[in-house]
């Protein structure tokens, strides 16, 4: 059965290759201001960082996007051809692509302003196992309702759904209104991943494990949570543990929780526990373990070198220990 959402007119083209995993959500240029006023100009956006780091891990992925027909927009194309991304019919709708200015500080985090514009088609794909979304694009309308109804139609066919909110409270609606949508979300997702700030933002009143629970009431699987002082939480049925990321020199923090998200997704396919995760019993610790070793690995890499640069499967190495002024890092 192919998993499809059909906007009226759209084609149905059966012979298309199936993906692993489709990602909806904003694909948008960084334009990075540097501490010294450098600027540069590189492909950015949560779900589309994401569809990177999957496709540069090996897993056949699609991206549902808004890009615009301009000099941007061929700068994204041009970056997700390179990495093995397939964009999805209708990613090319707009008339001008979405930007952010990210301003670095001094100890590598970012500051953004931002400039986007969201109003993807609905994607008409072979069914994934995975339907992947997140960021600006779960809230910003008219394309949040898009994905709303993405979501849960994945949710009802059987798919894998994942959920990264990656939230920047700038771009968004009042705090009230974003905890309501976000709960929403979530009772169709199967695994969330969280920062401790997002966590922190979505219920003020609970600390990490209080968070745990309240997800795990509305339906969801299985819940990360990832903290530069604590380490990653991670939860799946009775089972938690929490790993310690690498230490690493951080060059900047860009697209380390989208690479955290990708590999986690990379790592429930190649170890075959997608329908584990359903399962009430949950994913064993030393699975979990090794889930989120790897996935500390993988943002490492990122947050080791410039930008939003995920790294390909050949690059993960058992350990990673940089010189020069190592430091943890959350993912």
């Amino acid at each position: 059965m192919r998993w499809v959402v059909v906007a009226p007119g759209d084609p149905d083209d059966a012979d298309a290759p199936a993906p692993s995993v489709v990602v909806i959500g904003e694909a948008l240029v960084d334009i990075v201001v540097r501490p010294d006023g450098t600027r540069t100009e590189a492909p950015g956006g949560s779900p589309m960082n994401v569809a990177v780091a999957l496709a540069r891990l090996g897993v056949p992925t699609q991206l549902a996007t808004s890009l615009g027909d301009d000099e941007h927009g061929k700068l994204i194309k041009a970056h997700l051809q390179r990495s093995g991304v397939v964009l999805t019919p209708g990613s090319e709708s707009m008339e001008k692509t979405s930007t952010a200015i990210a301003h670095l500080q001094a100890d590598g985090s970012a500051h953004y302003e931002f400039d986007i514009r969201w109003a993807p088609e609905r994607p008409v794909v072979p069914s994934p196992t995975v339907f992947h979304a997140g960021s600006i694009a779960l809230w910003l309308e008219p394309g949040g309702d898009t994905v709303r109804q993405c979501l849960e139609r994945a949710a009802r066919d059987g798919v894998l759904v994942t959920l990264d909110p990656n939230i920047r409270p700038a771009v968004l609606p009042d705090a009230g209104c974003v905890r309501d949508r976000f709960h929403e979300l979530a009772q169709n997702a199967d695994v969330v991943k969280l920062s401790a700030e997002e966590a922190a933002y979505l219920y003020p009143q609970l600390d990490a494990e209080g968070v745990v629970e309240r997800l795990m009431q509305t339906g969801v699987q299985l819940v990360a949570i990832t903290d530069e002082n604590r380490g990653t939480l991670i939860v799946s049925g009775r089972n938690s543990v929490v790993v310690r990321p690498p230490l690493v020199s951080v060059s900047d923090t860009i697209g380390a929780g989208d690479t955290f998200m990708g590999a986690l997704i990379q790592q429930l396919l190649t170890r075959g526990l997608v329908e584990a995760v359903r399962d009430a019993r949950g994913l064993a610790p030393n699975e979990l373990v090794a889930i989120c070793r790897f996935a500390n690995r993988a943002a490492a890499v990122t947050v080791s070198r410039q930008g939003a640069d995920p790294p390909w499967l050949g690059e993960l190495q058992p350990e990673l220990v940089t010189a020069g002024g190592p430091r943890s890092h959350g993912g």
